[in-house]
């Protein structure tokens, strides 16, 4: 979803970093869909990124740029514990291996998604840029090393990586994934659309959000950077909105009215209670303030952002 979104911004644009853009590479494990009309050519490559080879024929055309969104979500990492692995570590290190293999110069910048699971609890009020990255799942396991393994091969002078440290994406288009985030956009997205949502955690829960417009615009910040400002210290915590269940149950209400709330059904799940209870609940993102990146304002234009995006 974020891939498709960036690609269709890049097409009205037809420019990254003031610079027209000559050619995209488009990669996933299905045939990615590419958007109906762009100002540059697109080549369209289906693989699977762990397996050993791909990642070579990927960077074989030495991009310039690499958004790296490749990865499997929360609950599948935790539920398949060899799958979350070899896609989220092992998939990236042949990324980054194959990159510094190429060699002869080549130093492109990495644009890497990592995630808000590499935090565990307990946590502090709002949690900084200086805060113990300890991951109580698999998954944010998997990104904290893909933070190191970034950092190590930009410092050797390898590539020119930034890892993004999203909030939750909300709202999610489309149909629910594995994420076990995956309500958080269930109990909004199904009532706009006058269907049932199902809340398995308590009104209580607090956690952190940015819709996916404030993503692109993370991703497409961060591929301009310089690399001056980043310093040594390579990933960010994203700026976001912090709200609990309750706030954005309320928040529905405000844009869609009461109707829309009486479709969120209770039905709690313990299992995705308890990874939820591990993740951070709010940030004092003011490093990536400082560097230029902005996100929304509150949880009502984070609804209205998908309303006017996804339901014209």
């Amino acid at each position: 979803m974020i891939g498709r979104k960036l690609l269709e911004r890049l097409a009205r644009e037809g420019t990254l970093a003031g610079r027209p853009i000559a050619q995209v590479t488009l990669h996933d494990v299905v045939p990615p869909a590419p958007p109906a009309r762009a100002p540059f050519p697109m080549k369209i490559l289906t693989s699977d990124l762990s397996a050993p080879g791909k990642a070579e024929q990927l960077v074989a055309a030495r991009p310039e740029v690499i958004f790296h969104l490749a990865a499997i979500v929360s609950g599948e990492a935790e539920a398949d514990f060899e799958k979350g692995y070899r896609v989220n570590l092992d998939g990236t290190r042949r990324l980054f291996e194959a990159i510094r293999k190429a060699g002869h110069g080549y130093r492109p910048r990495v644009v890497f998604t990592s995630s808000i699971a590499v935090f565990g609890a307990p946590f502090p009020e709002a949690i900084g840029d200086e805060f113990l990255s300890a991951p109580l799942t698999s998954y944010g396991t998997q990104k904290a090393i893909d933070e190191l393994l970034l950092a190590d091969y930009t410092r050797r002078g390898f590539l020119d990586g930034v890892g993004l440290r999203l909030p939750t994406i909300c709202v999610r288009p489309g149909k629910p994934n594995k994420a076990a985030s995956g309500f958080f956009s269930g109990i909004i997205r199904e009532p706009l659309a006058g269907q049932e949502a199902v809340l398995p955690v308590p009104r209580s829960v607090r956690h952190w959000f940015a819709s996916p417009r404030a993503a692109i615009g993370f991703l497409l910040h961060a591929a301009q950077i310089s690399s001056a400002s980043l310093g040594d210290r390579r990933s960010l915590n994203m700026p976001g909105v912090s709200a609990t269940v309750g706030e954005q149950i309320e928040a529905l209400g405000r844009v869609a009215g009461e109707h829309a709330t009486r479709l969120i059904r209770e039905a709690p799940d313990p299992t995705i209670q308890r990874i939820v209870e591990g993740w951070p609940r709010n940030f004092d993102a003011r490093r990536a303030l400082e560097l230029g990146f902005r996100a929304d304002a509150s949880f009502d234009e984070i609804i209205r952002i998908h309303v006017e995006d996804e339901r014209q």
